[in-house]
């Protein structure tokens, strides 16, 4: 079995070190997406700029909005980029001395979130919109980090399962910025070399019939696919994509039972977390799991499936767009998960110490809305408005200006001649899955528990978890037993 050299950090932000070098080589994740200014996407970003290691941030220009967010998965000069662009440029047209700055924190997940519990409990950063993963939201609203927001801002436009994630106490606390969902990815390839006659498991498939997939790649006599070694891969590493991968198994185990109640408090029994750890060993098992999994990332997981390696692989929606770059349509296939899938995404939220408050909240309205939303989906990111999804009419052309393409125009294409962005579209420039499979997936999606204590929940349930993978695993009952008492101990009833 071919050995990766391994390299210290984790998460989405590794996909620019290693995949995108490796699926599409000098294009550098860059969107070309529909309706979107080229004068904006070439053009250096207004007060722009990232943090380094440690760093902290001046307020910079007067009437600067600074927004702090985790590295965008689009690429530099991504999409998030371009929305703050085409804000700044709505404030020249009116005359307004007031301009937005995007800092994108450098790190994990993990390292970003401690970096700004830092910075507002401190004061050393002066942000003034937060971009908060969905789990961070009670936390910080429960720390007073963040201020409560008008009701409107979260229509019924926001998928509901979305929207839930935006409130904490009864009150909102931040406003759905782009989603995520688990997805299953696919190789239709590897299924036809097996004479696999049905390749289309949009419609989705169990975990049994996924088993049995894998099974017929791997039968005996028939030849493998070239570099295959195993049926499927995902996140097991010691690190969030660990805790999102056993919540997924706990609560299809338990029919939706979370680990937590409405207030946060913890609300497990022993014998429904032994169910949950039977479902995640069942799901992990070696005879249908690539050995390197258990210390796979999102980037080294999309890695080993592009290579070929797995006929499977649990993902994100922005791999479909990553995927497509080396990937045809005929190779490729996406359907819903197999049982529960985790809700994910990030929240724009107002920091409490903002000294703007009225005008960031102004910036909050606009990069979530209708037409901007729109716009985070043609780019990858799974949309937070049904409207991005079904209104034909809802286009993006909020960064648009005179001159630029319109949307109904291909992508523009890489200085090489070749089309920069290969992701299958529909008719109207969406995704092409987006309308069929990726929001009915976000309607059916689950949460992470929710509670103020997160970071000492998935700490101790990854821990926990690790032990499932080690040499000599205990039985479902003992594990679950020491997870139970402490996970009562992170968790405090």
């Amino acid at each position: 079995m071919r050995r990766r050299r391994r390299t210290s950090g984790r998460g989405q932000g590794r996909v620019y070190g290693r995949v995108y070098g490796r699926v599409y080589g000098r294009v550098h994740g860059r969107v070309y997406g529909y309706g979107l200014a080229l004068a904006l996407l070439l053009t250096a970003c207004t007060g722009g700029g990232q943090a380094g290691p440690g760093a902290t941030v001046s307020p910079g220009a007067s009437g600067d909005i600074v927004v702090a967010s985790g590295r965008d998965v689009t690429g530099k000069g991504g999409i998030r980029q371009q929305l703050i662009d085409a804000w700044n440029a709505q404030q020249d047209r009116e005359h307004s001395d007031v301009h937005a700055r995007l800092v994108e924190l450098p790190g994990s997940a993990d390292q970003q979130r401690s970096q700004l519990l830092g910075a507002l409990q401190s004061g050393s950063a002066q942000y003034d919109v937060v971009n908060l993963d969905v789990t961070w939201v009670p936390e910080f609203a429960a720390a007073h980090l963040i201020r409560p927001l008008p009701d409107d801002l979260v229509d019924a436009d926001v998928v509901k399962s979305v929207a839930s994630t935006a409130r904490w106490g009864g009150k909102l606390y931040a406003v759905p910025f782009n989603s995520d969902v688990g997805l299953l990815y696919y190789r239709r390839d590897h299924l036809k070399q097996a004479h696999v006659q049905d390749t289309d498991l949009s419609k989705g498939i169990t975990w049994r019939q996924l088993r049995d997939l894998i099974d017929a790649v791997e039968a005996p006599g028939r030849s493998r696919p070239k570099g295959y070694e195993k049926g499927w891969t995902t996140q097991l590493g010691p690190y969030e994509g660990r805790t999102v991968n056993g919540i997924e198994a706990f609560l299809s185990a338990t029919d939706g039972v979370g680990l937590t109640d409405e207030n946060g408090r913890y609300a497990a029994t022993v014998q429904q977390l032994t169910d949950g750890l039977a479902e995640l060993r069942a799901r992990t098992q070696g005879a249908y799991t690539l050995g390197d999994a258990v210390r796979s990332d999102e980037g080294e997981s999309l890695t080993d499936f592009a290579d070929g390696r797995t006929a499977f692989l649990r993902h994100w929606p922005y791999a479909y767009r990553t995927l497509h770059q080396s990937l045809t349509d005929t190779q490729l296939g996406v359907a819903p998960l197999p049982g529960r899938a985790v809700l994910g995404g990030q929240n724009l939220a107002l920091a409490g110490s903002s000294q703007q408050a009225d005008k960031a909240k102004e910036l909050i309205r606009f990069l979530t809305s209708g037409e901007s939303e729109r716009c985070l989906l043609d780019a990858g990111f799974a949309a937070t408005r049904e409207s991005a999804y079904t209104a034909d009419g809802v286009t993006c052309g909020v960064a648009r200006t005179p001159g630029a393409a319109s949307p109904s125009v291909s992508p523009s294409a890489s200085p090489s001649g070749e089309s920069a962005d290969r992701m299958p579209r529909d008719d109207h420039g969406r995704p092409a899955y987006a309308r069929t499979i990726l929001l009915p997936a976000l309607q059916r999606a689950v949460q992470r528990p929710r509670t103020p204590l997160y970071g000492a929940f998935t700490q101790t349930f990854a821990t926990e978890l690790g032990r499932l993978f080690s040499d000599d695993p205990p039985g479902d009952a003992e594990l679950a037993a020491e997870l139970d008492k402490e996970l009562r101990k992170a968790l405090p009833g």
